[in-house]
């Protein structure tokens, strides 16, 4: 393929590094744009930048947003698709695509009308009335906040007491510490099983085969304890279009076009023998996990991407094992602190034990200055490590034989990635015929 000009835009929080350094190392000329401020050095050395992502359009072949947030607002989805109309080959999503993450509420909507079964919810923007809900009819709930702190991932609750006495003693701690911020929130009854997502790639007309499968690890800490972050890992597999797919997104591959969506999509549920229940939507690149789809992408990175913005159903070679991605954390995520992160973590040098051993290292904020890997902006989040094999323990033990040659000041990371896989996950989906086709 000729050389392309891929403009990459992060109007909120710097996300599509790798990505862009993935594509310009495959020959491409990249150009980055990142609007925050305090975030602006992310990627330096590693990708060229541009102050003005307007003044880049007619130079760009191919336009990437990496989320539907714009200074913290919904607004990308509005972006891609102006130009797209005026006729630009754009990775975004649509208004109403960006809202399916945004508006839970709505993504149930979309879901039940397309034919995929929900769990029962509610919607809340009062907490007594909330707590009267939980106590005239108990139950296990999940409190998901929404609006403004729908991204505080530490507020995410997932109720264990059969009676709800818990999710009524944290919506009373919600309503003191946060209800001047929590404008509403979502009650979700529980339900046991396997969390499990389904992606795929989406050119504006149909899913790009395969999709894959993957499994987030969110709690901070192993044995999935702690704190809920964004994401401490992901354990994930390429296949062909399966049960779980076909009762999830496949439903919505009419309504996606419709739209007009280009990009990545996924959808986590939870699974058991009775059924799949769709809990949320990620209608854009997922993060660690768009790292560990560019690890198993055997056909060219940039040029899929190409393929996929302009509507071409591009081919799609991957590896067909299993991957393991792992982030490494500094302090003090996954909360927010400056005087933490200066003391501890500004400008920390990344240090590799054996430099010629970089593979499977996949930037996040982190930034090259002289040669020097370091820690970049704010939030602690500096790497995604990956690995792949035959088997998930051969992913596993390839990509934490990749960390054991990364030296961090002060930095951590879960060491059980994969784990749920193998011990019980696997086997439970594959018993209840999830895997197979529809």
């Amino acid at each position: 393929m000729e050389t392309q000009n891929f403009l990459f835009c992060s109007l909120d929080e710097p996300l599509a590094g790798d990505l862009a350094w993935q594509i310009r190392r495959e020959g491409h000329d990249v150009r980055y744009y990142v609007e925050s401020e305090s975030e602006a050095e992310v990627a330096d050395g590693f990708v060229p930048k541009t102050d003005d992502w307007r003044a880049e359009i007619e130079w760009a072949d191919v336009i990437v947003f990496d989320d539907i947030w714009v200074d913290g607002e919904l607004g990308t989805g509005e972006l891609a698709e102006e130009l797209r109309e005026r006729g630009k080959a754009v990775v975004g999503g649509t208004p109403a695509t960006d809202r399916l993450e945004s508006d839970r509420g709505y993504a149930m909507e979309v879901l039940a009308d397309h034919g995929v079964e929900t769990l029962p919810h509610r919607e809340f923007t009062d907490f007594g009335e909330a707590i009267a809900y939980v106590e005239d009819n108990p139950a296990p709930y999940v409190v998901k906040p929404l609006g403004e702190v729908q991204n505080v991932k530490r507020l995410l609750y997932v109720g264990r007491e059969r009676d709800g006495g818990d999710v009524i003693d944290v919506l009373r701690a919600y309503e003191k510490s946060w209800g001047h911020r929590m404008k509403g929130f979502q009650l979700q009854r529980r339900v046991e099983g396997v969390e499990v997502a389904v992606c795929g790639f989406f050119d504006g007309d149909s899913f790009v085969e395969p999709i894959n499968i993957n499994f987030e690890h969110k709690k901070l800490f192993p044995g999935n304890i702690g704190p809920s972050t964004g994401e401490m890992g992901t354990s994930m597999f390429w296949c062909q279009r399966n049960r779980l797919f076909e009762t999830t997104l496949g439903k919505l591959a009419g309504w996606l076009a419709d739209e007009g969506y280009v990009g990545s999509i996924d959808v986590n549920c939870i699974v058991d023998e009775d059924g799949v229940y769709p809990l949320e939507f990620t209608p854009r690149f997922g993060y660690p996990t768009i790292a560990l789809q560019e690890e198993g992408m055997e056909s060219p990175t940039g040029e899929f991407f190409v393929g996929l913005a302009r509507g071409e159903d591009p081919d799609l070679s991957v590896h067909r094992g299993y991957q393991v991605a792992v982030r490494v954390c500094v302090p003090p995520f996954p909360f927010d602190d400056e005087t933490t992160f200066d003391e501890n973590s500004r400008n920390a040098a990344v240090v590799f034990e054996d430099p010629e051993r970089t593979a499977g290292v996949h930037i996040e904020d982190t930034k090259n200055v002289d040669g020097q890997w370091r820690v970049a902006g704010s939030s602690g989040v500096v790497l995604v490590v990956t690995g792949k094999g035959e088997t998930m323990r051969d992913a596993q033990r390839q990509a934490y034989d990749r960390i054991g040659n990364v030296v961090i000041p002060n930095m951590y990371y879960r060491d059980d990635i994969g784990d749920r896989w193998v011990e019980s996950d696997g086997d439970r989906l594959q018993a209840w015929g999830y895997l197979g086709g529809a």
